[in-house]
């Protein structure tokens, strides 16, 4: 049996980590989809929300006790807690959904939220190719894709907001979905520091 070197537990928290963030933004994608026990839902995502902070704190511990790291120490913390920053939007977001009391969902907000959704599927994608970095090309096309997604967010969160101070609009509605809107946008903009984060460990590796 070949014993792992102690290094390897860094990918294994990364690993860990972007799981946790892709379950949330599912979970969120549900909860936007549909309402029913809003609180119960939003509780789940802020566990999951819980874990991928257990998860931040003991890669970051194990950064403080390791000598050698397989990749810059600045990278590695860098990495860890862009992915935590993702998790902590979208758990927001799913709190905010849950304290306004909202019970109809718009177009918009379906479509932040897939595109939120492919945003960590990408980032899942390239964080399990970073292992001894592995398709780095691929990695770096991974990290082009959600770019391209961030630009959509931008563009779909600016026209949504527009939307919302249409003629006849209620005040306290466009106060409330003006707020969930911004911080989806928030999440998906927090993925694209964590493709810069990759995109930068792969051009130093190359």
């Amino acid at each position: 049996m070949r014993f792992l070197p102690r290094d390897e537990k860094f990918y294994d928290l990364f690993e860990a980590g972007v799981k946790t963030v892709v379950e949330g933004a599912v979970r969120l994608d549900e909860m936007i989809r549909n309402f029913t026990d809003a609180p119960l839902k939003a509780k789940q995502i802020k566990d999951i929300e819980h874990e991928g902070d257990v998860i931040t704190h003991k890669a970051i511990e194990l950064l403080n006790l390791t000598f050698v790291t397989p990749l810059d120490r600045e990278d590695i913390h860098n990495l860890i807690t862009a992915l935590d920053d993702v998790l902590d939007y979208i758990e927001a977001c799913a709190e905010r959904l849950s304290l306004f009391r909202i019970n109809k969902t718009t177009d918009e907000a379906r479509m932040l939220v897939g595109v939120l959704v492919q945003s960590v599927k990408e980032l899942e994608q390239a964080v399990f190719k970073l292992r001894r970095l592995k398709g780095a090309d691929s990695i770096i096309k991974n990290c082009l894709e959600i770019d391209r997604l961030e630009h959509e967010g931008d563009y779909i969160c600016r026209a949504a907001v527009a939307k919302l101070f249409e003629p006849g609009s209620d005040p306290l509605e466009v106060i409330k979905w003006k707020e969930i809107y911004e911080t989806m946008e928030n999440a998906i903009d927090r993925c694209e520091d964590v493709a810069n984060v990759l995109e930068g460990i792969v051009l130093k590796t190359a």
